[in-house]
Parts: C-alpha cells; sequence; structure tokens
C-alpha cells in the first residue's frame, strides 16, 4: 500500500501557486501507525509564537534562503517543533500548494512516515501540544464542519474537522481536504497500517 500512495503521489504534476508577496513555506504530514490505524500528528502552537497563535498545525516552517528544497524545510522544521530527526522521515510525495490567508504564506505540504513509538520532544516555545488525529475520524463526514472566519472586514469559509475539544480548521483544514482529495478512493484504505 505504501508504493501505490507512493506512485499516487509522485505521478501527478502538483498545484504550484506563482504570486507576488508569498513567502515559500513547507509542512510535514506525518503519518505513523498506532494501534493498527494511521494518525496525522499536528501541534496546537503556543501564544509565543509569531504567526498563527494557538491554532493547529502541521509541523513546518519558512523555507531558509538559498539552497534548502522545501522538503528539507518540512523536515528541518519537524526536527526544530517536534524533534524527529530528518533521517527518520521518509517522504512518500508532495501535495498542491495552498495559501495561508493572514500570513501570506505559500504552503508545500509533503507526506510523509514517521517512527511510531518515538520519543518526541516537542520544543515549548512553538508546540502547546501534540495531538495525534485517527485517519477514520477524517473519512467520517460527521466530524466535518463548515465555518466562516473574519479578518480585515472579510469574512471567509473554511472547512473544520472537530476531535475532541480541538477544531482543526483553515491551511491546515485545506491541507488535509487536499491530501484526501489527491488519493481518492485510496484515502479511505490509508487509514490502515501502510505495508
Amino acid at each position: 500500500m505504501k508504493e501505490k500512495i507512493k506512485h499516487l503521489l509522485t505521478s501527478r504534476k502538483p498545484l504550484e501557486i506563482q504570486r507576488q508577496g508569498l513567502t515559500p513555506a513547507a509542512v510535514l504530514i506525518p503519518l505513523f501507525c498506532k494501534d493498527n490505524e494511521n494518525h496525522l500528528l499536528l501541534t496546537k502552537r503556543t501564544q509565543t509564537v509569531r504567526h498563527h497563535k494557538g491554532q493547529i498545525s502541521f509541523p513546518g516552517g519558512v523555507q531558509n534562503r538559498g539552497s534548502e528544497s522545501l522538503a528539507d524545510t518540512a523536515k528541518r522544521e519537524t526536527f526544530e517543533e517536534v524533534g524527529i530527526r530528518q533521517e527518520h522521515i521518509e517522504i512518500l510525495g508532495r501535495l498542491d500548494q495552498t495559501i495561508t490567508i493572514i500570513s501570506n504564506f505559500v504552503v508545500t505540504p509533503f507526506v510523509g512516515i514517521i517512527p511510531y513509538p518515538y520519543p518526541i520532544r516537542p520544543n515549548p516555545f512553538e508546540v502547546e501540544e501534540l495531538i495525534e488525529l485517527p485517519l477514520s475520524l477524517i473519512i467520517d463526514t460527521r466530524n466535518m464542519s463548515n465555518e466562516y472566519f473574519d479578518h480585515d472586514g472579510q469574512s471567509y469559509p473554511t472547512e473544520c474537522f472537530n476531535y475532541g475539544k480541538h477544531v482543526i480548521w483553515g491551511a491546515t483544514a485545506r491541507i488535509i481536504e487536499i491530501f484526501r482529495a489527491t488519493l481518492g478512493k485510496e484515502f479511505q484504505a490509508l487509514t490502515k497500517c501502510l505495508d
């Protein structure tokens, strides 16, 4: 199944957004197997970070200028935020880019497998809480809703995923939707651990 997912991700040309004034960034969509089911690792950001305070996000950040690839950005930021070493991340492929409305990042998501269990060390400046989101929750549409958020006098629609006390919305919810749409009918099979 892992090779099938990898093929689906690498055999297509992902959408790239070309627009002036956007800052290149990348995130990792960390997949891991726990209790015979795949999960996504997300973080709840602290109130001390510069952007997206208190929001739920994938590990990631701004690309370093120079020769750093976006895949390397995603892996570096994952290490800085949650302590997963870069050599322990297996990148399966990338998804379409998306934009963060408030901070003007153009975000490139990479799907990667991480080991579990793993001695994760959240960076206390950036990460308030780790969230292990079962993929089955994303498939169950009862956990979804459509909401609006206001910014600079405008109202923006966003899909939300509800998980206990957490609401996953904005760019993170869009990335999950892009992931689901990219895999299509194979996404449901992804709930089972990859072999």
